[in-house]
């Protein structure tokens, strides 16, 4: 039986109508916590990471990720609370980091999730919990049938010539494990238009040839010591999976 989080909220009442309005939306029950964080000593904030598990049942291919900020007066016996959907847990991490969660306190997944099959989708998850307001979503999509993936449609506000970038999670229920991978487009009209047809590559960000081996490292060097024996794809071999004609994901997410 999967334990209900516990948002500590006993004897505080809403600050605010938007904040009554959150925490009166989300049903603790529906929830599994992928990832976590409340400040000591006094739990003043909680940053929370949960998957939806009501969302499985609702309009196809929405985010089933939500991440929740929780702010306690323990004077005033008041909070504040605040959410946010997402398709993928590094978007979810972002937003927390943003509102004050420390980086290093969010960013490891707890339970039974899939873990991260190699270097490349660490660096990438990395950079989407590093960007701040860099990425503006503007679509996303969840499928956790066959082919697992999500996919999470965003405009690069560092980028002038390929704006739109597209992040593509696929999911190996047998391993265990899932990739990211990150797509570059010159428009939306362009990666739609890749997402449904699927035949030829995903196009990568320019510069990722030219510092394959610093990133790599660099990703090397963030790995847990669960991911250690994770094995790792190549940069030039890690899209290939993703080219050639593709079913529209159906939406479902396997936790």
């Amino acid at each position: 039986m999967i334990a209900e989080p516990d948002f500590r909220l006993a004897d505080f009442e809403p600050a605010d109508a938007a904040s009554e309005l959150a925490e009166s939306s989300i049903w603790a029950g529906d929830l599994t916590i992928l990832a976590e964080h409340h400040t000591t000593p006094e739990s003043t904030h909680s940053y929370l990471v949960a998957h939806d598990r009501s969302k499985t049942w609702g309009v196809p291919g929405e985010p089933q990720l939500v991440a929740i900020k929780i702010t306690r007066d323990s004077h005033g016996r008041t909070f504040t609370f605040e959410t946010a959907n997402h398709a993928s847990l590094a978007f979810a991490q972002s937003w927390l980091i943003e509102r004050g969660c420390p980086p290093e306190r969010i960013a490891q997944g707890k339970g039974d999730s899939l873990k991260p099959a190699d270097d490349l989708t660490l660096w990438i998850e990395q950079q989407i919990r590093e960007s701040g307001s860099r990425y503006k979503v503007l679509d996303s999509w969840t499928s956790d049938f066959t082919p697992y993936e999500t996919w999470t449609l965003t405009r690069d506000a560092n980028a002038t010539q390929t704006p739109i970038r597209l992040f593509i999670e696929a999911g190996d229920n047998e391993a265990h494990t899932y990739t990211m991978r990150e797509g570059t487009f010159a428009d939306e009209a362009a990666a739609c238009r890749w997402l449904e047809d699927r035949g030829s590559p995903l196009p990568q960000p320019p510069d990722y040839r030219g510092e394959a081996a610093a990133r790599l490292t660099r990703a090397a060097l963030t790995r847990s010591s669960g991911a250690s024996a994770i094995p790792k794809a190549g940069l030039d071999t890690g899209n290939a999976t993703l080219a050639g004609k593709a079913q529209r994901p159906n939406p479902r997410r396997p936790i």
